[in-house]
């Protein structure tokens, strides 16, 4: 059986509202193994953006254990936090979060720019990583010369090129057209087939379909986990 890559134990996150607090995650529970492919669901204000937000070290928790690919990330600093994310974590934003000066190239090299030490070759990196989502002929074409679903590509080229062994995609099919977001479940489909685990984080039950195992939060609790 694949090892746990992702182990929640009691996790809590609370968030200061003026004279009072707001509980958003209630002892979460959850091991997730290598090569899985989830979903996390839930509604607005389930708490799944705050354990995405968690998970990819993005914030802290209140109270718990966070073990990460077999490393205690419970309690690190924030720089510490930053460097494991840039290494073990490839992310994926509904809006694509590129720079919009920049080409896809530039944009995919980005992560590699943060590495410690440094990374050669990253321009052979990049477009290695462009080729992999069927890019490579657009590697010099700035955001704005490019549809959704190429801009959404390119984001994926950028959460791939530092090889992370997760890829946590927040509504990676938000702004895009249904044809346009089945191609890109296709292209995380195919990753994770290629031994990256994939956890997306969605509102949407179709979406939330196509994964192997969904979870879905209610209250800041695990309400459902089922596996197909």
């Amino acid at each position: 059986m694949p090892s746990p890559i992702i182990q929640l134990e009691g996790i809590r996150r609370i968030f200061p509202m003026g004279d009072e607090t707001v509980e958003a995650l209630k002892g979460i529970d959850l091991t997730i193994h290598e090569k899985e492919f989830v979903a996390i669901m839930g509604t607005s204000g389930s708490g799944k953006s705050t354990l995405m937000h968690i998970m990819g070290l993005l914030d802290s928790l209140s109270e718990g254990r966070y073990n990460l690919d077999g490393e205690d990330v419970s309690a690190i600093s924030r720089d510490k936090r930053a460097e494991i994310r840039n290494q073990k974590i490839g992310f994926i934003f509904q809006s694509f979060n590129l720079l919009s000066r920049s080409s896809a190239l530039e944009n995919v090299e980005l992560p590699m720019l943060y590495r410690r030490p440094a990374i050669s070759g990253r321009r052979e990196k990049a477009l290695k990583a462009l080729e992999m989502v069927g890019l490579e002929n657009r590697s010099d074409h700035e955001p704005r010369q490019l549809s959704g679903g190429q801009q959404q590509r390119v984001a994926i080229a950028r959460a791939l090129v530092n090889e992370p062994p997760i890829i946590l995609a927040d509504e990676p099919t938000g702004n895009l057209d249904s044809r346009t977001g089945d191609d890109i479940l296709g292209l995380l489909t195919s990753l994770n087939e290629q031994g990256i685990t994939i956890i997306i984080v969605t509102h949407d039950p179709d979406i939330g379909g196509k994964a192997k195992r969904r979870i879905v939060l209610r209250d800041g609790n695990i309400e459902q986990d089922e596996t197909n």
